[in-house]
């Protein structure tokens, strides 16, 4: 009898367990579509409607002449702009944060990232234009836009830069420093190459965040329909390209909107992976 109780007992907690099992595999898949089918509708919608619109003309030529090659030209210097001022800082702050962060000045700089996170780009933009555009240079610029969206990218690869190295066991800088290697060394030979997985998806991230934003080039760069014409002149970017055009009523204008949004998509992604590459190729050697 106690045998026979005890099987069922067994038997019904298998089932439960098998349900349970079931029924979390289900929820599980259930947000990951409810996640991915809006994505895939906007890409959809956006391959969809930007596809007539791209031709060698679009591509190339400038604004008189109804294409998008100054301010694909302008994204571009942009994002080599922001990444040469954004990604050297964002990197060092990490580095700082997670393998020396452990005084005040530490906690102060947590503060202001976290603040900095989810600071809404409008404000970076004001801030941008009072200080560098009307205070210091006195004319829209690259510069200006670079410095901008420099403060959306600095917190976002700081903060994935101090989790990536937080995650490097300390036995490694224990074994590395046991040989006689200065703090510096290891960290820049040792820890940095331990954690490039996830500084490459912070860079990546950051860089994808600042290709899209439109309220901060707005109020720095101005935007013109003529390629580039110097650091201290205007300058097209995609961002404005797509909110000018998307206001339009005539329909070539729009047509252009979804041409333009679908080419700055393909940017990104082209950069992703050319990243990924070069990383993975680099580091097999």
């Amino acid at each position: 009898m106690l045998n026979n109780l005890f099987e069922k007992l067994n038997l019904h907690s298998y089932r439960l367990r098998k349900f349970k099992n079931k029924f979390f595999y289900v929820l599980c898949l259930s947000c990951v579509i409810i996640a991915i089918v809006p994505l895939l509708s906007i890409l959809s919608e956006v391959v969809v409607r930007g596809i007539p619109a791209i031709n060698l003309q679009f591509l190339t030529g400038d604004g008189l002449r109804y294409g998008i090659g100054p301010a694909i030209q302008g994204t571009l210097i942009l994002i080599g702009l922001t990444s040469a001022i954004g990604i050297p800082i964002g990197i060092m702050t990490g580095v700082y944060l997670a393998e020396y962060g452990t005084n005040k000045y530490a906690s102060w700089i947590r503060s202001i990232n976290d603040i900095l996170t989810g600071f809404p780009s409008i404000i970076v933009g004001i801030t941008a234009y009072s200080l560098i555009v009307v205070g210091l240079t006195g004319t829209f610029s690259p510069i200006a836009g670079a410095v901008a969206l420099a403060f959306i990218m600095i917190p976002i690869i700081a903060r994935t830069t101090e989790e990536s190295l937080k995650l490097v066991p300390n036995s490694v800088r224990e074994a590395s420093m046991a040989l006689g290697i200065h703090r510096w060394r290891t960290i820049i030979s040792v820890i940095l190459p331990s954690a490039k997985s996830g500084l490459i998806t912070g860079t990546i991230l950051a860089v994808a965040r600042i290709a899209g934003e439109t309220a901060p080039i707005m109020l720095t760069i101005l935007g013109n329909t003529y390629f580039f014409q110097g650091l201290g002149k205007a300058m097209d970017a995609l961002p404005l390209r797509i909110f000018a055009s998307s206001r339009s009523h005539l329909q070539v204008e729009q047509t252009q909107a979804w041409g333009a949004a679908l080419v700055l998509i393909l940017i990104v992604l082209a950069l992703n992976i050319g990243v990924r590459l070069a990383s993975r190729g680099r580091y097999k050697r």
